[in-house]
């Protein structure tokens, strides 16, 4: 997977490639990522990127200039040439915003098998409206709330979508266990000591009865959507073992209450 990255603190991302699961991703070329600034497409000696919004008003706008500069540069950068030696259509270009498509396991999962992609990484009170309508593909947003940028916003999503990529983890199946991989959230996990500050690990556990654990499993798996994230079920494809355990769960809570 190829992802450029247009920001203006291309040092944010130094961490990324150093450490745990997406640092060996990295390392072993499962993902390729480069920086555009757009400070290297300035044309004053000041290397201006910020100027007041017309009407008035708090906070500054990213020059259009120097950014679409820098985004026509990565798009030029990532589009490869294919086997007729015609260069590839160039990736598209997606904005971090809070006004984006809210960010969901399913979207990381399509974003993931996707061979690249250009992460706008937003500053000061945005970006110029006519860039968003010119050069932006898609805008997504990892929560209804306000960052001082998108970097911060473009790591979260880069961390996920590495670790979906094909050999990132030491075992698949651990992506296709995760919290909302399923449409639910992950059941308990445990591990030794067996006996923690009085805490005993739930004895089917400790069974060696495989068919026993995948139920008490996706038991607990239900039961935590359930009280955790009552929202998650109203989406959820549930098949019929998982509905008639479901409606055990409410009954049972139904009746403690």
């Amino acid at each position: 997977m190829q992802i450029g990255l247009i920001t203006l603190f291309p040092e944010m991302f130094a961490g990324l490639s150093e450490y745990g699961v997406s640092g060996r991703a990295i390392a072993a070329g499962l993902v390729h990522l480069r920086c555009w600034n757009p400070r290297d497409f300035t044309e004053d000696r000041h290397r201006t990127v910020d100027d007041r919004p017309f009407g008035g008003g708090p906070g500054m706008l990213m020059k259009t200039g120097p950014l679409l500069a820098a985004i026509e540069a990565a798009k030029t950068g990532l589009a490869g040439k294919g086997e007729d030696g015609k260069r590839d259509e160039p990736p598209p270009v997606l904005y971090l915003s809070p006004q984006g498509q809210p960010l969901q396991q399913t979207g990381v999962a399509e974003l993931a098998a996707r061979p690249s992609m250009i992460l706008l990484c937003g500053r000061y009170q945005g970006i110029d409206e006519r860039v968003i309508e010119e050069v932006v593909d898609e805008e997504w947003s990892v929560g209804d709330f306000v960052l001082s940028g998108g970097e911060p916003a473009a790591l979260a999503l880069l961390d996920a979508l590495i670790r979906l990529q094909p050999g990132a983890l030491g075992d698949a199946e651990s992506a296709r266990q995760d919290s909302f991989s399923g449409g639910l959230l992950h059941w308990p996990e445990y591990t030794r000591p067996q006996s923690f500050n009085g805490r005993e690990v739930p004895p089917v556990l400790l069974s060696g009865d495989h068919e026993a654990i995948r139920r008490w499993r996706l038991q607990q798996s239900l039961a935590a959507t359930w009280r955790k994230r009552p929202d998650l079920l109203d989406k959820a494809v549930l098949n019929e073992e998982q509905q008639s355990m479901l409606q055990e769960i409410k009954g049972e809570g139904e009746g403690k209450a």
